[in-house]
């Protein structure tokens, strides 16, 4: 399923409405043991562009 989120994410990245929607989708799609390996993917990924939004809902997880 992780692999099928990041496909996604990674073809809606260029609008960040879009981004941040498919990202909340997607968190709901994963395991917990998936959650830290998706975060650190989605950082790497994405921190340039969208590090806000990652914050917004990685931040929610961890607390």
């Amino acid at each position: 399923m992780m692999e099928y989120v990041k496909t996604i994410l990674l073809k809606v990245s260029f609008d960040s409405k879009l981004f941040e929607k498919e990202l909340r989708k997607g968190l709901n799609l994963l395991v917990p043991a998936e959650l830290e390996e998706f975060r650190k993917w989605c950082y790497k990924t994405f921190s340039k562009l969208y590090e806000p939004i990652l914050n917004k809902y990685f931040i929610k997880l961890a607390g």
